[in-house]
């Protein structure tokens, strides 16, 4: 059983920050982020809420996909900026669109958030018949939680929300997750530091233990060493599970993270550019998000066509990794 992703909607926040706006607080250029990155601009929130960037795009792909929100029988939301520890922006989404029977749970799966949620859907919608409709959303505002200071970091992510309602189908679906937690110190942001005396045996140890809390940091190096690694990996361990090849998809559709990654991914799996959504361009790294915008601006100019096979493959903070197969 696979899955048929009924609707989809976006939400991205109003403000645009430009390269050339970076010049006002850091020493850089367009040039220089656009050569080393692909991003030219990215979108910033700044009154909305995560919650509420998901809850416009979900509004969105429930419209899309013409059902009463009534019938959603879960909300599943992946972020690694919720507003709240708790309530859930699950919880949050689920009053904000009227998905009144629905049970609701966030994920953090980091930026492969997207890819994990949607094949957790599609094993919910496995396993329970009476389970119709299930809406994914991710949402993030990593603006919040980045260091303008950082300009290695700070001119690489943006804003954003995405969301799809996912029911069940007998189209193509193969998947494949994957973690590698020995890397867990390459991409951090901290919740909350616990002062102690007393030391912790643990193979994990405080990689930026002077940061401020909550602040975005990373080992850029060891992060593209994974990256490069993980999208080729991604989407052939979970081809094999159907035995299909490269040749056989439509359309690849990345982690938006930098166009050298998804470059190198490219030229690993023996596939030609043209056949990668690339939209980091305007969006930037909007982690979760990335995936599902590249995917919805895609099918609403038509790029991508029902019937179509398309690959999502993603990697993201913890370290995680991720490819779905499915057909559209």
């Amino acid at each position: 059983m696979g899955i048929n992703i009924l609707g989809m909607g976006r939400y991205v926040p109003e403000q645009k920050l430009k390269n050339d706006d970076f010049k006002r607080f850091i020493e850089t250029n367009d040039e220089w982020i656009t050569s080393r990155t692909g991003i030219r601009e990215r979108r910033m929130a700044g009154w909305e809420p995560t919650w509420y960037m998901g809850a416009e795009a979900s509004k969105k792909a429930i419209e899309a996909a013409g059902i009463d929100p009534s019938e959603i029988g879960l909300v599943i939301s992946c972020s690694a900026t919720a507003d709240f520890n708790c309530p859930s922006l699950s919880c949050i989404i689920q009053n904000e669109t009227g998905a009144v029977n629905a049970a609701a749970f966030d994920l953090n799966a980091a930026c492969t958030g997207f890819v994990y949620a949607a094949d957790t859907a599609h094993r919910f919608l496995m396993t329970d018949d009476s389970l119709k409709y299930v809406l994914v959303v991710a949402n993030e505002a990593l603006s919040r939680f980045l260091d303008f200071e950082d300009r290695s970091s700070c001119i690489l992510f943006g804003d954003g929300a995405a969301a799809a309602v996912i029911e069940k189908s007998d189209k193509l679906y193969a998947s494949h997750l994957g973690a590698d937690g020995s890397g867990a110190g390459y991409l951090v942001s901290r919740a909350m530091k616990v002062a102690s005396e007393v030391a912790v045996e643990s193979n994990f140890e405080d990689p930026f233990p002077d940061v401020p809390l909550h602040k975005l940091q990373q080992n850029g190096k060891e992060v593209y060493k994974f990256a490069v690694q993980a999208l080729p990996k991604s989407f052939e361990l979970a081809a094999a599970k159907v035995g299909i090849t490269k040749d056989d998809i439509d359309w690849f559709i990345p982690h938006q993270a930098n166009v050298r990654i998804i470059e190198t991914a490219a030229k690993k799996l023996g596939v030609p550019m043209e056949k990668f959504i690339v939209t980091l361009d305007h969006y930037g790294n909007t982690s979760s998000a990335s995936i599902p915008l590249a995917l919805d601006e895609a099918i609403e100019k038509g790029i991508i066509k029902r019937g179509q096979k398309i690959a999502l493959i993603g990697f993201g903070a913890g370290l995680t990794y991720g490819g779905i197969i499915l057909e559209y």
